[in-house]
């Protein structure tokens, strides 16, 4: 143990001298390895801080939930979109014949969204507000929480009482320091009492549905002022939460049943609604960042290539200017091994500089971004070590031919030269 301490302690200083004796070369030479290590990681740990927000944003979809929707979540909606476009919307009748007749659904929900409304409260008023109006079991599948204040009652719900529940966002633009739980606002050129706030969701911008923004009341309260059956300009989700325990694919089954009996499909008829869940995102996410990860990787390879060679070079000069010392260390008993890992040892630690260099530039480059995009990147531990191995890995192959030359050295014959 003791001699392979001494080796990489000597190998370290050797690899110091050269970087303090040759800074030009060696710069040079290491330019490589850093461009590569920051191409690799840059690209791995923005692509993975990017895939992080967005998966984040889309949890709160629930992973045992399916959606019925018009369009599949797995394509393209630009590819088949007229195709799509003709399919009827999730309806309300299509949500009933859900709770009447399904036997592994838990929970479901019928949502309705309409935008450009105007909420005020004494002389503060919010223009463009967004309205979602949702049946009782909607807190019961959709991951949010309520931070003060209550929800509905099963019997305002039920009557369509002027209640509502605001995002943390409008409650705060409209209140202020203002306590606002019980206090009334207007809304549809109506009195509507606020009930509750929902906790804020952050500066997530991948946020499947904005709630810092919503109006949130019951389904019954939004059909006294909006037209939910004939308006097209209005959003819809049907969404179906599974008993525990049972397979999302048997619910699938079982829901695709009843709507196709819903909607009086003949048999021979193709499906005209599409059941979507949260892996479906998944696999689509994982394919686009799978390119940009090989994207990255590629351009970072050919850096790397461009460093061993720089690295292999500058270990190739270093043998010959060590050529007496090596013959006299072989001459007074060191072992071929101590020459070869000597070499190689001293080869890693020169790419390990490059590596470690090139890690504190992507740390930088991604704090800056940080500052002037919406949300946050960072390089993981995993990343770092991958950045450490590969540089490891590229000191190795750069390194093991001059430490084979310097190794299988003719004692003799080095220190005669």
């Amino acid at each position: 143990m003791a001699i392979f301490v001494k080796i990489w302690w000597e190998s370290l200083q050797q690899a110091l001298s050269s970087l303090r004796g040759n800074k030009l070369r060696t710069f040079l030479s290491l330019l490589g390895i850093t461009i590569g290590i920051f191409c690799i990681i840059t690209v791995k740990s923005a692509v993975d801080s990017l895939q992080a927000n967005i998966v984040e944003g889309f949890n709160e979809l629930g992973s045992d939930v399916i959606y019925l929707d018009k369009m599949p979540w797995n394509e393209d909606p630009g590819q088949n979109y007229w195709k799509y476009a003709k399919r009827p919307d999730p309806s309300f009748e299509d949500f009933k014949a859900i709770t009447r007749k399904s036997k592994l659904a838990k929970h479901a929900a019928f949502t309705v969204f309409v935008g450009g409304r105007t909420i005020k409260h004494l002389s503060s008023s919010i223009s463009n507000a967004f309205i979602m109006g949702s049946t009782y079991d909607y807190p019961s599948i959709q991951n949010f929480k309520i931070e003060r204040g209550r929800y509905f009652t099963q019997g305002e719900y039920e009557s369509g009482a002027n209640k509502i529940i605001l995002g943390n966002k409008i409650y705060n633009e409209l209140f202020g320091s203002l306590d606002g739980i019980g206090r009334e606002v207007r809304l549809f050129g109506q009195k509507f009492q606020v009930i509750g706030y929902i906790a804020s969701e952050g500066d997530n911008v991948f946020n499947f549905i904005n709630f810092d923004e919503v109006i949130w009341m019951g389904l019954n309260t939004a059909q006294k002022f909006i037209n939910v059956r004939e308006n097209s300009n209005i959003g819809r989700m049907l969404n179906v939460k599974a008993i525990p325990g049972v397979e999302l694919d048997e619910v699938k089954g079982e829901i695709a049943s009843i709507i196709r009996a819903e909607r009086r499909l003949k048999p021979l008829e193709k499906d005209n609604f599409s059941l979507n869940e949260l892996s479906m995102l998944s696999q689509v996410l994982d394919n686009v960042f799978g390119v940009l990860n090989l994207a990255g990787f590629i351009i970072g390879i050919f850096a790397l290539i461009v460093g061993m060679f720089s690295v292999a070079n500058i270990m190739f000069v270093s043998v010959k200017e060590r050529t007496s010392i090596i013959g006299i260390k072989k001459a007074i008993g060191a072992k071929r091994y101590v020459i070869l890992l000597e070499f190689l040892t001293e080869a890693v630690i020169l790419c390990l500089v490059g590596g470690i260099i090139g890690l504190i530039l992507v740390y930088i480059s991604l704090t800056v971004i940080s500052m002037v995009i919406p949300f946050s990147m960072s390089m993981s531990a995993t990343n770092m070590a991958i950045g450490v191995l590969s540089s490891v890995i590229v000191g190795i192959i750069s390194g093991i031919l001059p430490a084979l030359q310097a190794s299988g050295m003719d004692p003799v014959e080095a220190i005669r030269s």
